[in-house]
């Protein structure tokens, strides 16, 4: 069984507030203050800019949607992550914007590479939107982002 996500994180108001004028948002409460806005189809068709895939080496964000992102920020950190594991085996990346710029990443670990000391990719980004992991868990868990396989049953 397979997992993927493909997803912005954020302060639960503030990412509703961002989100507000974009018909094809939906969110999910994540926990501790968070939510996430799925990178559905119908959303990533209504934010791209029609140069593909961003240039951050993310296979889902929208050509020019991370300048959205950066304007988000200015608010407070916004995370995109990506994670796609398939038989145990895949890869994280993760991005965060804070007061208009990148302030971590975009982090990657590819197949068959063991995660940084500091974790992976997304429980970093999650880290820095303030998520705390309690003993024997990573910030990943701590959110539940492991309660559905894909990104599409967040809002279903």
């Amino acid at each position: 069984m397979g997992y993927d996500l493909r997803a912005v994180i954020a302060d639960e108001e503030a990412l509703r507030g961002a989100a507000r004028d974009l018909p094809a948002a939906r969110l999910a409460s994540i926990g501790q203050g968070l939510s996430l806005m799925p990178m559905a189809d119908a959303l990533f068709d209504s934010v791209a800019d029609g140069s593909g895939v961003g240039t951050l080496g993310f296979w889902g964000l929208p050509g020019g949607f991370e300048k959205t992102l950066a304007a988000w920020s200015a608010g407070g950190p916004v995370a995109y992550v990506e994670a796609e594991y398939f038989g145990g085996v895949g890869e994280q990346r993760a991005a965060v914007w804070n007061g208009g710029g990148i302030v971590l990443g975009p982090l990657h670990v590819e197949e068959g590479q063991p995660f940084p000391p500091a974790g992976s990719p997304i429980s970093q980004a999650l880290r820095r939107l303030g998520v705390v992991a309690s003993t024997g868990e990573d910030e990943f868990s701590a959110v539940g982002l492991d309660r559905h396989r894909h990104g599409e049953a967040w809002i279903a």
